[in-house]
Order: structure tokens, then sequence, then C-alpha cells
């Protein structure tokens, strides 16, 4: 099984090398950290804990997450990984004064994920919202580390996805020590497709832990400032849209924009922002 699907990687990455070097800026980002090659990280008698976000959305979701885990374990190490180039920005970010290392995740081959767990060594592995990457899940126990998905998700079409390669993904999610989901409808899906039912426990969205600024400190201030928000009128909130929600939103309040409501529209790909 992971002959076969390490084959189909490797095939799915020459097919996607055209793209590679048309998008070379944003997907060269951590190419070599990709391959498995690190800066020594120097090892000591303390527990490293190692905590995987795939981009912005993940990470920052995690922020209550890393200060839990450094209030109840501080004799501990925490090291961060992300996938995408935004996360990493964001990661590097917010935790560079609480991690001991901020990287990019290896590529699911057996040779870059050995390197990258031999050079980290962690006790504990956490993967943020349903990341199942068989290579790593699979390297990762084999060397004694205790694997944990937090804040787990797995909608209906995800669940159809992976039941094509359900042989594989029931081998890997049985080696899961751990799977938190954030629903039950998540938690029974993530059963059927392998986890073991006595690990699953529904511990809810931990995006709703995070704790709100006031809307009177200056960032706000300088926010409202900066898009003329003065709350005179209802403000509509468009987060991580794709092309083409915004057009169908703008559509829909075709009208009523100015005059009964104001609206921000935030992509969920940053380089969309200027579009």
């Amino acid at each position: 099984m992971y002959f076969l699907y390490s084959t189909i990687l490797s095939i799915g990455f020459l097919l996607m090398l055209p793209l590679f070097l048309l998008r070379r800026e944003k997907y060269a980002a951590g190419f070599r950290q990709r391959m498995g090659n690190y800066p020594p990280f120097i090892h000591d008698e303390r527990t490293v804990i190692w905590l995987h976000c795939v981009s912005v959305g993940e990470t920052n979701a995690a922020r209550p997450l890393v200060d839990a885990l450094l209030a109840e374990f501080p004799g501990h190490r925490l090291i961060v990984s992300t996938t995408t180039k935004t996360g990493q920005e964001l990661a590097q970010k917010i935790f560079s004064g609480k991690a001991d290392a901020v990287f990019y995740f290896p590529f699911d081959w057996k040779f870059s994920v050995k390197k990258a767990l031999a050079n980290y060594e962690p006790s504990i592995v956490l993967l943020m919202e349903t990341e199942i990457w068989p290579r790593f899940i699979r390297e990762a126990k084999r060397r004694g580390s205790k694997v944990v998905i937090v804040n787990g998700r797995l909608s209906e079409k995800s669940f159809k996805n992976y039941s094509f390669a359900r042989p594989l993904i029931s081998d890997v999610l049985a080696k899961v020590d751990l799977t938190l989901m954030q629903g039950e409808a998540d938690g029974r899906r993530i059963e059927k497709l392998g986890a073991d039912p006595g690990k699953i426990f529904v511990t809810g969205n931990i995006k709703f832990e995070q704790t709100g600024e006031s809307a009177d400190n200056e960032l706000t201030k300088l926010f409202r400032r900066r898009f003329g928000i003065d709350g005179a009128k209802p403000l509509i909130v468009a987060a991580s849209t794709h092309e083409p929600e915004e057009k169908y939103l703008l559509e829909s309040l075709d009208g009523e924009l100015g005059h009964s409501c104001r609206l921000l529209i935030a992509p969920r790909h940053p380089e969309r922002f200027h579009s």
C-alpha cells in the first residue's frame, strides 16, 4: 500500500512540476526543508512536541493550543511546522518567541520524512485539523512518537475522497494514539475510515477558545479609520472566500451596499487581495 501511495505521490509531483516552475516564488519557499534538509536541532533532555498546521487558518487556530501547551508543559520544547508559505510567515511571526523551531513540513516521501523526524526527534506529534500523511505518521510511530489529531474535522466530501484509499487510510488512522474531533459527525466519519473508536473524542472547535480582544484597542481603532468604519451601518465580513463567491455576494447585495450596510471581503488566499 505504501509503495503504491509513494508512486502516486511521485507521479503527482512530476505532473505539478510545470506549475511549480511557473509559480516558483510561491512554491520554492522552503523547498530544501520540504526535502528534509533542516538546520541541525540541538537536543537536550527535554521532551519535544511537534505541532503541525497547514496554513494561516490552522496556525491562527493553534494560538490557544500553543499557549496551553507552554503553560501545562513548561519543561517541554515546542516546534511548529506549516505547509504553505503564508502559514509559515504567520507562524514565524506569532510563534517565534514561543517555539524552539518554526519550519516547513516535509514532503511525504520516506527519505524526507525520515530526515525530518531524525533531526527533531519528537516524542509527541500534534496534527491540526485532520492532516493525514501516511508516510509521516507511519515513520513517527516507528520511532516511538505519540501521534494526536487535534481539532479534527472531516467533511462529507473529504470522507468520500479518503474512502477511495480506505485500506491505506484505515491502516494509518489505526496508528493514531488520540483523535480529537470538532463535532459528532466528524467523529463518526473518521471512525468509518478506520480510527479506533475508543480513541475518538469530540472536543469542539478550538477556534472558539480564543479570547477576543477589546473593540477599543489601538489596532481596532486603526482598522476602523483605514476602512472608514464608523459603526453607523452594519458591517458584513465575507471571510475566507474563493472565486467566484465574491461575485455572487456582490450581486446579492446590489443596491444595499453603502446605503444600509458595509461589506469587507477577506479572500482565503492572500495573493488574491488585490484582484
